[in-house]
């Protein structure tokens, strides 16, 4: 190791602030009430007891339970990840979608696999491009449906 890395790091003598208290008795921490160790406990001690009103005030509900106990929660059954309307073309290629532009009544319209995408909900923010399409999912919102079906397009649940 430089030996020199510790001239920026170290502070100087000179500069420090006990420098200035030099022959004056308690350095700044007063002669009746003395500069003792930790007087009122380290850390967040005494929360329930002498440091109470500080912790109702300024901290309300640190102390306590909420809520029930869930037992070994496996996170398996509820993995959902989403995706939005607005992003839902993004999972098929451009040219699917200029392919099926002008599809009308009893033409073939495109299926989007959200789940093939690792998506199992649909959400609906955004718009839809003005033409039919067969959304399948695990999981719709309400408002994804309506907007899906407000296009011509169907929603088809997945197991």
């Amino acid at each position: 190791l430089n030996p020199r890395i510790w001239e920026s790091v170290a502070m100087v003598a000179r500069l420090s602030k006990n420098r200035k208290k030099r022959g004056h008795v308690s350095a700044g921490h007063g002669r009746v009430g003395k500069h003792r160790k930790h007087p009122s406990g380290r850390g967040n001690a005494g929360g329930q007891h002498h440091h109470r009103i500080m912790f109702d005030k300024f901290h309300p509900g640190y102390f306590g339970k909420v809520g029930m106990r869930y037992f070994h929660k496996t996170m398996n059954k509820f993995h959902r990840p989403t995706i939005n309307l607005d992003k839902v073309w993004t999972l098929v290629s451009e040219q699917t979608r200029k392919k099926y532009a002008g599809a009308g009544e009893g033409d073939k319209v495109p299926v989007i696999d959200v789940t093939k995408a690792g998506y199992f909900k649909v959400l609906g923010k955004g718009k839809l491009p003005e033409q039919p399409v067969i959304i399948k999912a695990k999981f719709f919102s309400k408002e994804a449906e309506k907007k899906v079906k407000a296009v011509g397009g169907a929603c088809v649940l997945t197991a």
